[in-house]
């Protein structure tokens, strides 16, 4: 695919970003979208996860069901914000992007984490004059920068709402990431990461990768109640025809480098790295905060939202979304998403 900003997004030079990894990055620009209008105190930042973009509002966006007017981020009411993520494809810096020398960054990339998107988002907000978001609220990898938000910068924030994420990556999570991974590079059209601009992109590989994510992002129940041992009439499995579709879906859309250097970034994500450990790290959250997860959720199980809950000390309790849909749940269960977010924003 081509990268390049949704045609409602800004895009906004940021700068030189010093990484938490060491190194930095130059000329960083960020892709963003906003809707409503700020008056000083109502600005609420909403974090995609892995391969979404900013386009969360609008009648065609990730988040359409619970933003904009009336909804449950009532753009009548609040100045909503979504930028793409440091190391994404849709307009924000990653490795399709043009470095210094004009070619693309490619396998030259620098390893990017949770810490250094956060630090492009704080630019970015300080660019629209927010000195404290009314609440962030994230899912998936983004509830992981929503946390980092609590609790690297808990004076930015007044309310924070984290869903169906960790506090830091589990071993098997970074298990699951291996093969995805390992799809991608060992597609022959790689190119040691420095396929972009040659013709050749490595497509399999990454619909490889999108298969194997997109099982963990389901549950067990529900593709054994949608699917179960059916067959097409070509004789595949009707599962396997339905995971086709879905890497299809990405590869026409996401960029092979960005889905690696984002996977990194997730298995690299531990808030207690630096902090005295998880524990000492959660406890430096101020803001109101909602914890929920999804109760057929197996790529980010409740036990994990159960330490946030009982480990931030203005969560209250652990919220739970009954779904049959596993970790997409929470994008997928409307009604409960909005009561959650109604929460959060008072």
């Amino acid at each position: 695919m081509t990268p390049g900003s949704p045609p409602t997004a800004t895009d906004l030079p940021v700068g030189t970003v010093a990484l938490a990894a060491g190194g930095e990055l130059p000329a960083v620009t960020v892709a963003y979208e906003t809707w409503g209008e700020f008056d000083g105190t109502n600005a609420v930042l909403v974090e995609h996860a892995l391969t979404g973009d900013s386009h969360a509002g609008g009648d065609d966006g990730w988040w359409s069901g619970l933003i904009g007017p009336g909804r449950a981020v009532d753009t009548d009411r609040w100045f909503v914000v979504c930028a793409n993520v440091l190391g994404g494809c849709r307009g924000t810096t990653g490795p399709a992007s043009p470095a210094p020398d004009g070619r693309p960054w490619g396998s030259r990339f620098p390893r990017v984490g949770i810490r250094d998107q956060v630090e492009v988002e704080a630019r970015l907000a300080d660019h629209l004059g927010v000195d404290a978001w009314a609440a962030v609220l994230g899912g998936s990898m983004g509830g992981m920068r929503a946390l980092e938000w609590a609790v690297a910068r808990p004076d930015r924030l007044r309310a924070v709402l984290l869903l169906a994420c960790p506090a830091a990556a589990s071993a098997d999570q970074i298990a699951w990431a291996a093969p995805q991974l390992a799809a991608i590079r060992a597609d022959p059209s790689w190119q040691g990461g420095d396929y972009h601009g040659t013709g050749r992109t490595p497509d399999a590989g990454l619909g490889i990768a999108r298969r194997v994510a997109h099982t963990t992002y389901r549950s067990g129940a529900e593709l054994a109640a949608r699917f179960a041992r059916r067959r097409e009439p070509d004789g595949r499995y009707a599962v396997e025809s339905y995971l086709d579709h879905h890497a299809e879906k990405l590869v026409g859309r996401f960029d092979a480098g960005s889905y690696v250097v984002l996977t990194e970034a997730m298995n690299d994500h531990d808030i207690g790295h630096g902090r005295g450990g998880v524990a000492a790290a959660l406890r430096r959250v101020r803001a109101h905060a909602v914890v929920a997860g999804v109760d057929s959720d197996r790529l980010y199980p409740l036990e994990q939202q159960r330490e946030l809950a009982d480990g931030i000390p203005t969560a209250e309790r652990l919220h739970v979304i009954t779904s049959p849909s596993g970790h997409d749940g929470f994008l997928t269960e409307w009604t409960q998403l909005a009561g959650l977010v109604k929460d959060v924003l008072g």
